[in-house]
């Protein structure tokens, strides 16, 4: 197990000379350094340029204010440019965009968007946190109105106007990650009817196949239209409102459209600077948030660090690490290069209407894109006690390494409870553990919160088992390419076999298998399959003492296939139909 401990020193020695920083963005990281850098450096001069007209906002929150779950605008503020300036003496310039940098003199070349006048600031130590832009396609028509982009405060005050100004009663979001799902959300609980368009085949690319089609399934259930393996070719307007135009599809008539297909490193500012910029196109920083010129730090959703799982240069657009790499910059600015950046792992979380959905650290696709060698393993469990009122259930996959189970991904779908779930997946994940911690994981236990065994504990069960031999899986997706002498057994009841079971299963109740072993040859491969995976592996080890040894069992059982099969048969459907 891996600990490391920060010795940082908090000791300040002032300079002879007041040192001067300046921080272009003022939003996560950039105010976040800004403050650091007050609390480590009372007598020092502190600039910060934004562009824009707000600093220090949620925007996590954005989506939950147009949908009026946020009803104050004014709680979307952590703090304004008055009461920053106020609480820590910073000269907060916002609608100033700063044009340029100029190393060599030690300058920044600001534009008062107001007035138009430019000038040139000074700076001892700059911080670079410029953000990311959303990306716009120059589709044909794409400038029409009501076809709006969410990234800042403006965005969202636009589009909450146009909504309530308008008549809107059809949305389209193009883009189903974390913003486009939670913006469906949000309008659909306007009353206004939403199609989500995705251009790859599942939502949420950072989370795998099995795991996304359980959210599927879930917002098609809300009434909302998922068109998944569709691309956006164009925008018409007629005398109805917009139409969103579809490659080899009819088109989706519209009121109102949010582009919602990833951002991009803002990097202008750095290349105009000469900086040197990584292999993902993102601004590169050293261990220390330091870029290529010793004087400028780099934070948040620009810059590109190397993932600690995969070892490839990565971005990534999260609040959490952004405001904590503009406190480590500020650290290392002022009290010396200390303090080392470790990377982000991409622990991230999304409400999908009645769903939670989260991850963290590596997919099973991104680990097999790395060529890193692993194992998955899923479980099913109740959210707490069963036997107390309101267990939900939650679904858990884990990837990890099949030399020494070293814990490289985690995903949880679910009702209660996924999020302190995912914080344990992403501390174990974080820190190089295995998943023998999450067996030995002590959490608080009273029936309405967990129980006796947390689900944390039975992912961590499970794939020890699967690690060491004891428990054989295969997998939803080698179904269709089983050996023709393969031995498919349903070992559920025989009610829930008649409910649905997988073409060419036989039924043998895993409590009645010692009774019905003559019915099975020995010679042939034998694979098995429960509801969730659990009367698998037992029936699994009954068969093995019994000398059947090539038994497999389904890792997350019957539920797994059945929810991918499904979602399967709606690509299939929507295939033929465009034949």
């Amino acid at each position: 197990m891996l600990h490391t401990v920060y010795n940082i020193g908090f000791t300040f020695v002032p300079s002879i000379r007041n040192m001067k920083y300046v921080i272009i963005g003022a939003v996560a990281g950039g105010a976040s350094a800004a403050a650091r850098l007050r609390r480590l450096d009372e007598k020092a001069e502190i600039v910060i340029f934004e562009k824009g007209e707000y600093i220090s906002y949620a925007n996590c929150g954005l989506p939950y204010y147009i949908g009026n779950v946020i009803k104050d605008r004014n709680k979307l503020f952590v703090q304004t440019a008055a009461s920053f300036n106020q609480r820590f003496n910073i000269d907060v310039r916002t609608l100033t965009e700063v044009i340029a940098i100029n190393p060599d003199e030690k300058t920044v070349t600001a534009k008062n968007q107001l007035t138009g006048k430019e000038y040139k600031e000074t700076f001892d130590k700059l911080v670079l946190s410029p953000g990311a832009e959303p990306i716009r396609p120059p589709l044909p028509g794409i400038l029409n109105e009501g076809i709006f982009t969410l990234r800042n405060v403006s965005d969202t005050d636009y589009i909450k106007s146009y909504v309530q100004q308008k008549t809107t009663k059809r949305a389209v979001v193009i883009g189903a990650g974390f913003i486009g799902l939670e913006m469906a959300e949000n309008l659909h609980d306007l009353g206004i009817e939403v199609s989500i368009i995705e251009m790859g085949n599942q939502i949420l690319a950072p989370i795998d196949y099995s795991m996304a089609a359980i959210a599927q399934q879930h917002i098609r259930s809300k009434g909302v239209h998922l068109h998944l393996n569709t691309m956006v070719t164009g925008f018409d307007k007629d005398e109805n409102g917009l139409l969103v135009q579809i490659k080899d599809q009819e088109a989706i008539p519209a009121d109102l459209v949010i582009m919602s297909i990833g951002v991009k490193p803002d990097t202008r500012l750095a290349q105009m600077a000469g900086l040197k910029l990584g292999d993902a196109k993102g601004i590169w920083v050293n261990e220390f948030l330091q870029t290529s010129n010793p004087d400028i730090y780099a934070v948040g959703d620009a810059i590109e660090f190397e993932n600690p799982i995969t070892n490839q240069s990565m971005n990534t657009y999260l609040a959490g690490p952004a405001n904590k790499q503009g406190r480590m910059a500020a650290n290392n600015i002022v009290l010396g290069n200390k303090q080392s950046y470790k990377g982000a792992i991409n622990t991230a979380i999304v409400k999908v209407f009645d769903l939670t959905v989260a991850t963290a650290g590596a997919a099973s696709k991104n680990l097999i894109r790395s060529g890193i060698k692993h194992i998955i393993s899923t479980t099913h469990s109740g959210s707490h006690a069963g036997y107390y009122p309101g267990a939900k259930q939650m679904s858990i996959q884990i990837a990890f390494s099949e030399d020494d189970g070293r814990l490289l991904g985690a995903q949880i779908v679910g009702y209660d409870g996924v999020d302190k779930r995912i914080d344990v997946m992403s501390s174990v994940i974080q820190r190089g553990s295995t998943i023998y911690e999450l067996e030995e994981f002590e959490h608080a236990y009273a029936p309405p919160y967990s129980s006796a065994k947390d689900p944390v504990n039975m992912a961590g069960f499970v794939a020890e088992n699967i690690l060491n031999k004891h428990h054989e899986v295969f997998y939803w997706n080698e179904i269709d390419s089983l050996p023709e002498s393969a031995q498919l057994i349903d070992v559920r009841t025989a009610k829930e076999y008649e409910h649905g079971h997988i073409p060419g299963a036989m039924n043998i109740p895993v409590d009645d298998m010692r009774m019905r072993l003559s019915e099975i040859n020995e010679k042939e491969p034998i694979y098995l399959y429960c509801q969730g995976g659990l009367r698998g592996y037992l029936a699994q080890k009954i068969l093995k003492q019994n000398g059947f040894n090539q038994t497999l069992n389904l890792s997350g059982g019957y539920q797994v296939w059945n929810t991918c099969e499904l979602e399967n048969k709606v690509r299939m459907k929507l295939e033929m139909e465009l034949a």
